[in-house]
């Protein structure tokens, strides 16, 4: 691939200093397109820069900041403006500490509104949402047939306010383009994110590894969930970006079939040798998980999550896209290599 052929193209990478945007903008810079990136403070940029930096890449005058704030119309136009593609990957983070849901549900809304009215307004050729899993898979009876993107979060049931915003935001985006037009979509709804760290700002998801390694968990809570490397994430958003099957389409991005944690577990002590001597390799009852929850608020976030089958499947990012992901287990193995050698585990 020539590296020069997309030098004219800008790409505006939003919330560039988050795990799956800073995996985009390396992939994006390795592909030869320029790429702007919104921050909420300037003072984020030589953090992002030496991310990069760590996934190999000196990014130089190939990278442009920008302030901007899913909060505030302020910038949102001057992010957009000339750029070719946009991938959005900006959200309110999950929150433990919250007084009400609307906290994470409405700066991701108007966030992803005012992003597509300013790609609009630019003429950008299409708008990449990075969604959630959790768009998908909430809200529904219990089932053994996998989860695809023709699912949809049930809001109106008990969903954990993260996924609530995902669901709710991504809803946002495909109302406003069937309703007042403009750039086309593509959404990518990636399940539980794993794969290389560059930094100390990394997924709230690699917490758990990091606290499987750290041994701060006495057991393994009785919670499923599929897995995938944030390097195939990024791929997957470029694939939707530039492929032309793929606008008014969702992708799930998954490594594969769900697995549970305590399967992470043994996954870690089965590649990690003398670093997985802490991680615990027995189930907890809910019980126990329960009982935790009533006085740690990190533990009453996953009571939700008890005993789900999260299973769901690629077949169709991979029919439509030539998209090939790496395995669970080493989306998880790099995951963990990566956060000991940053020395990031406690």
């Amino acid at each position: 691939m020539t590296t020069n052929s997309k030098s004219d193209q800008l790409v505006l990478v939003t919330g560039g200093s988050g795990f799956i945007a800073v995996h985009c903008i390396l992939q994006l810079l390795t592909a030869g397109y320029r790429v702007r990136t919104t921050v909420r403070s300037l003072t984020r940029e030589p953090e992002v820069r030496a991310m990069l930096g760590e996934g190999g890449v000196e990014a130089g005058d190939r990278l442009s900041f920008i302030t901007a704030d899913l909060e505030a119309d302020m910038h949102w136009n001057d992010a957009a403006e000339g750029c070719t593609y946009v991938l959005h990957g900006a959200s309110p983070t999950p929150l433990n500490a919250y007084e009400h849901e609307d906290e994470m549900i409405i700066p991701a809304r108007e966030g992803v509104l005012r992003v597509l009215r300013a790609s609009r307004k630019s003429k950008v050729r299409r708008v990449v949402l990075t969604s959630a899993f959790g768009a998908i898979v909430y809200g529904h009876p219990p089932r053994t047939t996998p989860f695809t993107e023709k699912d949809w979060t049930v809001t109106t049931g008990k969903v954990p306010p993260y996924q609530k915003s995902k669901t709710l935001a991504e809803r946002a985006a495909w109302e406003f383009i069937k309703k007042e037009g403009g750039p086309e979509l593509s959404v990518v709804n990636p399940v539980t994110v794993m794969g290389p760290v560059l930094g100390p700002d990394y997924s709230h998801s690699i917490h758990l590894i990091r606290n499987l390694l750290g041994g701060t968990m006495p057991g393994c809570p009785k919670i499923n969930s599929a897995f995938v490397d944030v390097r195939d994430v990024a791929d997957l958003h470029l694939r939707a970006m530039t492929n032309p099957v793929a606008n008014g389409e969702r992708f799930i991005a998954t490594a594969g079939e769900s697995i549970w944690l305590i399967e992470v577990a043994r996954i870690l002590k089965r590649t990690m040798g003398e670093a997985a001597s802490k991680v615990p390799v027995k189930e907890l009852p809910n019980i126990l998980l329960r009982l935790a929850a009533l006085k740690d608020p990190t533990v009453k976030s996953m009571v939700p999550f008890l005993g789900l089958v999260m299973n769901t499947t690629n077949e169709k990012a991979v029919r439509m896209l030539g998209w090939s992901p790496r395995s669970t287990e080493d989306a998880i193995q790099s995951a963990a290599e990566s956060l000991v050698r940053l020395g990031l585990v406690k």
